[in-house]
């Protein structure tokens, strides 16, 4: 499966509890191709879907992400501080994130996010869980992260994360042999994008919550964009 143009963003979007399985569940009823999420280590070296470093925000737990065991993490309800109706969704693995996307048919864009300053471990650690999956693409924006990543499972396709082109962004690419770059759409003005397109790289924006944006985006060469309204589009335009 190729990237698709439509990336559903933490999962399922606005719809949906973010980082979790059952976002991908209803991502996949809505027609997505494709899905977006965020994988950190726990303290004992686990590859888990979350997005912040502390847990406060998206799950009922406290403290930090790095210092707290798997055996804690995934006791944790990531569905409540959504809505109710989703209490008792459960903090997954990436593992199980990936083999969920590969039943549904999912293409998957894993973002590295690494906590406490453990780069080099976050990037080869997420690279060795995603290594059996196909329709894999890892991305962050830590250059050490993919960097490991790269050591660790070289045959999976990389992305560099900005937030707005730097001024070495073309040496950084080719140093990591990325395939992609993802940049916030709000840098992505005419010029920048002709640069962009210059330079023959593939394109995703984050994250684009209207069609309207989108349709301008991808008149303007992007491949891609991320969104949390995946439900704005017809299933069959995904």
């Amino acid at each position: 499966m190729t990237c698709p143009r439509i990336i559903a963003h933490r999962c399922g979007g606005a719809l949906a509890p973010e980082n979790s399985l059952v976002g991908l569940e209803i991502a996949a009823r809505l027609g997505c191709h494709g899905v977006e999420f965020d994988a950190m280590l726990s303290a004992d070296g686990v590859p888990v879907l979350i997005h912040d470093e502390t847990l406060e925000r998206t799950t009922d737990g406290h403290g930090r992400v790095d210092t707290a065991s798997f055996e804690v993490l995934r006791g944790l309800d990531v569905g409540i501080r959504h809505h109710r109706a989703f209490a008792g969704e459960r903090v997954p693995t990436l593992e199980a994130a990936l083999a969920t996307c590969a039943r549904l048919g999912l293409w998957a864009n894993v973002e590295i996010k690494p906590a406490g300053a453990r780069d080099e471990a976050t990037g080869a650690e997420v690279a060795r869980a995603a290594a059996g999956f196909r329709d894999v693409l890892l991305s962050s924006f830590s250059v050490g992260a993919l960097r490991a990543a790269a050591g660790a499972v070289p045959a999976l396709p990389r992305a560099l994360l900005l937030e707005q082109l730097v001024p070495n962004w073309e040496g950084l690419l080719e140093e990591m042999g990325v395939s992609s770059i993802h940049v916030a759409h709000q840098a992505l003005d005419a010029d920048t994008l002709a640069i962009l397109r210059s330079a023959q790289i593939r394109v995703a924006a984050y994250t684009v919550n209207t069609r309207a944006r989108a349709e301008q985006l991808f008149s303007e060469g992007i491949a891609a964009v991320f969104t949390d309204r995946p439900d704005l589009w017809l299933a069959d335009e995904m």
